[in-house]
C-alpha cells in the first residue's frame, strides 16, 4: 500500500511539472510571437505613419448622435405592425457623395431612393417624394465637375443624373444598353464615365453623354478579366481601380483601359479579401477597400501592399456592421455607408505629406 501510494504521489508531481513546462513553454511562445508581431508591424511605421494609432479620426455621423431616430408619432401604428422605419429614415445607406462632413447625398437600397442631408437629419428631396419614384437597386454614384451627380441602379440596367440644382433627375441615354451596371466612375482629365457591368463581367467606357465608347474584360481570372467585378474608383494621377468581386480582388488600369496590375485574395487574415465592397483613393495615393464580412476598412499602397485597417463589428462609433459604399473628398474626409448600421459614419485623415 505504500509503494502503490508513493507511485501516485509521484505521478501528480510528475502530472503537476509537465503541465506547469507547457504552461511556461506556451507563455514564452506567445510572448515571442508579439515581440515578432510587434517588429514587423514596425516596418510600416515609416512607410504609412498615419495609422500608427489615430490619425484616422472619427469626426461626425449621419444622422447624427443627438438626431431621435424613433418614428415619428404618425409613424408609430407602422413601425408597430410592421417593424420598419419610416420612410424618412436611412434604412440601407450604399453609396455617398460627401460635399463636406454634414453635407451629403445618400443612395439608400433599403428605402430605394436618394437622401440628402445639409446640415440636418437626411431627408428625401421633394421631387423625389411628390413622384413617388422607386428605385428598386440602387449600388454606385459619382459627382461631375458641374456638380451633377451620376447613380446606377442595376435592376433598372440604368444610369441617372441627379440635376446641379437637386431638383430633378434624368436618364443619361436611353438608348444605352446595359447589363446589371453597379460601379460608376467619372475620369476629368479624359471627360469619360467608367461604368461597372456586373453580369456582363466587364467594364464600359463611355463618354459624357452616355455613348459606349469601348467596353474592357471578360468573364475570368486572367489579368484584364473579372468575375462579378462591382465597385471602382478613380485616383489623383488618373488610374482606375476595379473591384473584381469574386476573383477577390482589386484590378488597375490606365485611363485607356490598358492592365497595368493587381493584388489580392481570398482569405481571412489581415491583407486579404473576404467580401470587398466600396473602393476609394486618398490624396496621397493610399487605396482603401470595405470588407463588409470584416466590417471594416482595409488600407493598402499605391503598389497594393497592405498597411493597416480600421473598424470592427458593432453599433458604436468607429464600428460597423456589413459596410459597403466610401467615398474620399478633396480634404481626405472619409464617408463610410454603414449599411446595416442604417448610417454614415465620417472620419478625417491627418499627416502630413
Amino acid at each position: 500500500m505504500q509503494i502503490a501510494g508513493w507511485f501516485q504521489h509521484l505521478k501528480r508531481v510528475m502530472n503537476y511539472r509537465f503541465k506547469t513546462y507547457l504552461y511556461v513553454l506556451s507563455v514564452g511562445l506567445l510572448l515571442l510571437n508579439t515581440q515578432l508581431a510587434e517588429a514587423q508591424d514596425s516596418t510600416y511605421v515609416d512607410v504609412f505613419d498615419l495609422i500608427e494609432s489615430n490619425n484616422i479620426r472619427w469626426v461626425n455621423q449621419i444622422p447624427t448622435l443627438k438626431e431621435d431616430q424613433k418614428p415619428s408619432k404618425k409613424g408609430w401604428l407602422k413601425h408597430l405592425i410592421l417593424g420598419k422605419k419610416e420612410l424618412t429614415t436611412l434604412q440601407k445607406p450604399v453609396a455617398i457623395i460627401g460635399l463636406d462632413p454634414s453635407n451629403c447625398i445618400i443612395l439608400d437600397q433599403g428605402n430605394g431612393t436618394l437622401f440628402m442631408a445639409d446640415n440636418k437629419a437626411p431627408e428625401i428631396p421633394k421631387f423625389l417624394r411628390k413622384k413617388n419614384t422607386y428605385f428598386p437597386s440602387l449600388v454606385g454614384a459619382c459627382i461631375l465637375p458641374d456638380e451633377r451627380v451620376l447613380f446606377t441602379d442595376s435592376k433598372l440596367n440604368k444610369i441617372f443624373v441627379l440635376g446641379k440644382n437637386k431638383k430633378e433627375f434624368n436618364i443619361i441615354n436611353n438608348n444605352l444598353d446595359l447589363l446589371q451596371p453597379t460601379g460608376i466612375a467619372y475620369d476629368k482629365k479624359t471627360n469619360h464615365i467608367w461604368v461597372v457591368e456586373t453580369n456582363a463581367h466587364r467594364i464600359s467606357i463611355l463618354d459624357d453623354q452616355g455613348r459606349r465608347l469601348k467596353t474592357i474584360g471578360q468573364r475570368g481570372i486572367g489579368p484584364g478579366e473579372f468575375n462579378y467585378p462591382t465597385y471602382i474608383c478613380i485616383g489623383p494621377k488618373g488610374k482606375v481601380y476595379v473591384v473584381d468581386a469574386l476573383n477577390y480582388r482589386i484590378q488597375i488600369f490606365d485611363a485607356e483601359g490598358n492592365f497595368l496590375s493587381m493584388f489580392g485574395e481570398n482569405g481571412n487574415g489581415t491583407g486579404y479579401f473576404a467580401s470587398p465592397k466600396g473602393i476609394a483613393i486618398d490624396s496621397f495615393g493610399h487605396i482603401y477597400v470595405v470588407d463588409a464580412l470584416f466590417h471594416g476598412i482595409q488600407i493598402f499602397d499605391a503598389e497594393g501592399n497592405y498597411l493597416d485597417q480600421f473598424g470592427k463589428q458593432g453599433r458604436l462609433t468607429e464600428e460597423f456592421w456589413m459596410p459597403s459604399g466610401i467615398f474620399i473628398d478633396s480634404t481626405d474626409h472619409i464617408y463610410i455607408a454603414d449599411s446595416y448600421n442604417s448610417r454614415i459614419q465620417i472620419f478625417e485623415l491627418k499627416y502630413s505629406k
